[in-house]
């Protein structure tokens, strides 16, 4: 195994995201070569997904998975966020055939929650797995998954600003951050770092999102202006959170969590 650098973070029901770098990812970065930059945006073709509230939406964990109990929530923040990656990369046909549902967000959700599963077997850092246990995976474990079951063809990476806006122009991408107490409270427009001082905030684990969108974007000077910059995520807590399921930050933002930040973009390249 390579050399690689984990950070795990505390496992809770709505937070199940550990850092996982592997030095070989670097050979695959998108670098910025200063082509043109401009705002994008990709829609999801499915519902926001709720890793929270489980059972309400008729998803029972014993009958599918036999465990002991059934749980209100999973920490399923990777496979939530790579299965609405899925649901933009993947037509309408394609993702029935792979399993993915896009018209109802319960059998999504289950989608996402067998995607968590196998992304907790890539993750060869540490033994458990998930049925069991609900031990988190990572934004590298979940790539490899989707990979492997055939679902995308290959995955890049960010490391800068710059790079990130790069692979925003052709897809979405999959970021896992650490989740600051504060960005649970976003503001109505959905922004997490609305709240001055949020940096200070504890930090409760981590998390997976899928950012859509480039939303807004800035120079000055040709140098790219990080706080008047900003980027829109689909979150999996429901679309009770912030502005409709969906949360917004500015570049700065990024910035300040880029040393715990990992930043993917599954592709699918080959026509079937």
């Amino acid at each position: 195994m390579p050399d690689i650098t984990v950070r795990q973070y505390d496992v809770s029901s709505h937070l199940g995201r550990h850092l996982v770098l592997d030095p070989r990812s670097l050979a695959y970065r998108r670098r910025y070569d200063g082509q043109p930059l401009r705002a994008t945006a990709w829609e999801p073709r499915i519902p926001v997904l709720d890793q929270t509230n489980l059972t309400a939406q008729g998803i029972h964990l014993t009958q599918a998975y036999g465990v002991d109990q059934d749980l209100d929530a999973l920490a399923s923040c990777t496979g939530n966020a790579a299965t609405t990656a899925l649901s933009i990369l993947l037509d309408k046909d394609r993702a029935r055939s792979a399993g993915l549902d896009t018209d109802d967000a319960a059998s999504a959700e289950r989608f996402a929650i067998e995607l968590y599963a196998q992304a907790t077997t890539k993750d060869r850092w540490h033994d458990l797995t998930w049925p069991s246990q609900d031990c988190g995976s990572s934004g590298l474990g979940v790539a490899k998954a989707m990979r492997a079951r055939g679902l995308i063809d290959q995955y890049g990476h960010a490391t800068t600003a710059e790079e990130l806006c790069t692979l925003l122009q052709t897809g979405p991408v999959l970021m896992g951050l650490p989740w600051h107490a504060a960005f649970s409270d976003p503001n109505r427009d959905g922004f997490i770092d609305a709240v001055p001082g949020w940096l200070g905030s504890p930090v409760e684990g981590g998390h997976e999102v899928c950012i859509t969108a480039l939303e807004a974007i800035a120079f000055d000077d040709g140098q790219l202006m990080p706080d008047h910059t900003v980027l829109r995520f689909r979150n999996s807590h429901g679309s009770s959170w912030g502005d409709r399921g969906e949360g917004r930050l500015r570049m700065s933002t990024y910035l300040a969590l880029r040393d715990q930040v990992d930043l993917i973009h599954p592709r699918l390249e080959s026509s079937r």
